[in-house]
């Protein structure tokens, strides 16, 4: 199956990427970009939770989602990748145009293509996990079965 690479906002697919500014709307509050929710995520039911939804940026907001002075929540590990599939999934059910770019990929493999980070991206090599590009493939899948 042909590759499909993304990254940087400003690069083609720069959408998939969760520092792209598109709004989601979880748990009742507004979140500017589907990283200020994930990073968020990581203080639920804290003080800290706010500090990083109401962050500048995404890049603020994953600077601080990733200060190990903070305290993490305990079960981080076991719920992450649930959390990123529900903050992916909003994404790409809020914005409808959106959803036509994620449909329009059917056929190819989704990557996050980073040396930068070998969990949600590929590493920079092919030998990440890639669980970003899994989670938007998983998402497009839901997507393209509702039409």
């Amino acid at each position: 199956m042909q590759q499909l690479f993304f990254y940087r906002e400003r690069d083609a697919y720069g959408c998939f990427s969760n520092f792209a500014r598109y709004p989601i709307l979880m748990d009742g509050k507004s979140w500017p970009t589907s990283e200020h929710y994930f990073q968020a995520q990581k203080f639920a039911g804290t003080p800290h939770e706010e500090l990083v939804r109401l962050a500048s940026s995404p890049m603020m907001a994953a600077k601080i989602g990733r200060d190990r002075t903070l305290p993490l929540r305990s079960d981080w590990e076991h719920v992450k990748d649930n959390i990123m599939l529900d903050a992916v999934r909003a994404k790409f059910e809020q914005w409808p145009n959106l959803t036509e770019v994620l449909k329009r990929t059917k056929g190819f493999t989704i990557v996050e293509h980073t040396i930068n980070d070998s969990y949600w991206g590929d590493g920079g090599d092919g030998t990440g996990l890639n669980k970003l590009g899994t989670i938007l493939m998983q998402v497009r899948d839901e997507l393209v079965d509702l039409d």
